[in-house]
């Protein structure tokens, strides 16, 4: 467990110096991986290249500093949207056209920096090593890519191609050297004006593209779909360019707030009379959870979830190894003082040695705050799934956990705004709802009590509307009372806070500015780590650590495992 624990810590460092130096030699401020993805601002980055993968598990250091280093020429000398309208659609042909422009920008390395291009020869010679030994180049569509790859690449840059496969390719080159032969020449003399180069670039891709497409109609449709499996499965290789996430999930929208900014006291509340704190249980009948209960079993064994092995990683990510005595008899380590006298009477005797033991102590709490205002209806089943399958998972991995959810008593202001109203309506007042904050599982609770609790989730009318920034610090009070070492909070919203009668009486963004006010507070001193999980919404303008999903759709392992990184890792994602 500990090495895995090491290498996921190892992986976020190597994240974190690679966006320093992409910022340090793009001059590019607001990038950053968040969700071990590449963003510039709060938009993901599409990395698209296919030498542009590096694996954790096989690449070392300097290609994740090649990478680094590529992906900071490309935004200094790439104008995305002349490449766009370049770019062609096939993906075989996309594939090719996006790692020539790659190369083109590769070649742009300053003269004052012979190191870059010792890191990016490095990265794609690395590359070129894993593609050939990957299998890929015993297919004809594999070598002929391959061949392309390399031919521009030595074209591009000067360098001999790959010695270790020069008589692999060589029947292959000199098949398509007519063919490419003009365009060759065309993005060697047009590397500095990318639109010339463009048109290089594409008609190469169209040549390989269509004598893929010509090689897969004679062998036969089998044969294509084996190879583009194999692809895939083995390198990458067939990217789905269809799916960024650039641009399928909105950024949450802010602005500023002229009345919390003029208010001298800051946030104001007209009245708390109302305010209440509830076990959520108790605001539905028995039977009905009872039905709740049986539906979420249902769909948790539909899905498939493997919830030993979302246990096992979120093990890694949260407990720390801790002392828990000596082993004795071993080869090696400390001298066992008590086993001296044997070095006397058997002198062959190795087995004087004591060991310190470990085991994993996850001395952590989890506390999942969920925004049940009106417009999470339509997420209820899949947030009452993801609850319920993270809560049994981290109980198993001997983590703590409470599910907490805020909305309002009422809706448009309640009782508080017909007080406010006989007050005869005061300039200013503040927030102008009844709070009711719900307690789905304590922190004391074991997951199996909380059972039928936490499918309250389900019932329909307790989404009313939502006040963010009071629920924030409500929830991390409770963590603060706690005495785990590691407390860590997860917010669960699809949208900005939004109460009607508080933003009518005072400014559209009040709330959403006490929201980031709470969280900068919180983070400030410390005490509890908080993060965001947007269902259908960016998150990252209030939560410096978040993520974006589209939960209806992607409920699945890869979506838990990616939360549990989430929640696991430190500092900004």
């Amino acid at each position: 467990m500990s090495t895995a624990h090491d290498r996921t810590r190892q992986q976020q460092k190597v994240e974190d110096l690679c966006a320093a130096i992409i910022r340090a030699l793009s001059g590019e401020a607001d990038v950053h991986y968040r969700g071990q993805r590449l963003h510039k601002g709060q938009r993901q980055f599409p990395v698209h290249a296919p030498h542009l993968q590096p694996d954790p598990e096989q690449d070392d250091f300097s290609s994740f500093r090649g990478t680094a280093d590529s992906i900071a020429l490309r935004l200094q000398y790439t104008d995305p949207v002349l490449h766009r309208q370049f770019c062609p659609t096939d993906p075989v042909e996309r594939l090719v056209f996006e790692l020539l422009e790659q190369l083109r920008v590769e070649t742009m390395v300053p003269q004052t920096m012979p190191g870059m291009t010792q890191n990016l020869h490095h990265r794609f010679s690395a590359w070129s090593h894993a593609f050939h030994q990957s299998g890929l180049t015993d297919s004809a569509s594999g070598i002929l890519l391959y061949t392309v790859f390399q031919i521009c690449w030595s074209r591009l840059t000067g360098q001999p191609v790959l010695e270790k496969t020069e008589d692999l390719i060589e029947s292959t080159r000199a098949a398509i050297a007519p063919m490419l032969g003009k365009d060759l020449l065309g993005i060697r003399r047009n590397c500095g004006d990318q639109s010339a180069y463009a048109r290089h670039a594409r008609s190469i891709a169209g040549i390989v593209g269509e004598m893929i497409r010509s090689a897969d109609t004679e062998q036969g449709d089998n044969q294509k779909s084996s190879e583009g499996d194999d692809a895939k499965s083995a390198f990458r290789l067939l990217l789905h360019f269809d799916s960024d996430e650039s641009d399928t999930i909105a950024v949450a929208a802010t602005g500023q707030s002229k009345v919390l900014d003029d208010a001298e006291h800051g946030y104001a509340v007209f009245s708390t009379q109302y305010d209440r704190q509830a076990e959520a249980g108790s605001l539905v009948r028995k039977a009905l959870l009872r039905e709740y209960r049986d539906r979420i079993d249902h769909r948790i064994s539909e899905l498939g979830i493997n919830i030993p092995r979302l246990a096992r990683r979120l093990m890694i990510l949260l407990a720390v190894p801790q002392r828990d005595g000596w082993s004795f008899g071993e080869e090696d380590g400390y001298i066992d003082g008590r086993r001296l006298a044997q070095l006397i009477t058997s002198p062959a005797e190795r087995r004087l040695f004591r060991q310190e033991q470990h085991k994993p102590d996850a001395d952590c709490l989890v506390s999942f705050l969920v925004d049940c205002s009106g417009s999470m209806k339509t997420h209820a089943e899949s947030i009452t799934i993801l609850i319920d399958v993270m809560v049994r998972a981290l109980e198993q991995a001997g983590v703590s956990s409470e599910v907490l959810g805020f909305t309002t008593g009422a809706w448009n202001g309640g009782r508080v705004q017909r007080d406010w109203m006989r007050a005869r309506s005061p300039k200013n007042p503040g927030r102008l709802n009844e709070l009711l904050h719900m307690v789905f599982k304590s922190a004391d609770q074991t997951w199996r009590r909380a059972r039928p609790d936490i499918t309250a989730l389900l019932k329909a009318d307790l989404y009313r509307e939502g006040i963010d920034g009071e629920a924030v610090d409500w929830a991390c009070r409770r963590l603060q009372l706690r005495n785990e070492k590691r407390r860590i909070l997860v917010v669960i919203s699809d949208g900005c806070p939004m109460d009607s009668a508080t933003n009518l009486a005072n400014d559209e963004f009040y709330l959403a500015n006490h929201l980031k006010q709470v969280v900068a507070r919180q983070e400030h001193r410390g005490e509890v780590e908080i993060c965001g999980l947007g269902v259908g919404l960016d998150l990252s303008t209030y939560y410096s650590r978040s993520l974006a999903t589209d939960l209806p759709h992607s409920l699945n392992n890869a979506l838990l495992l990616e939360i549990a990184q989430l929640i696991g890792a430190r500092g900004r994602q």
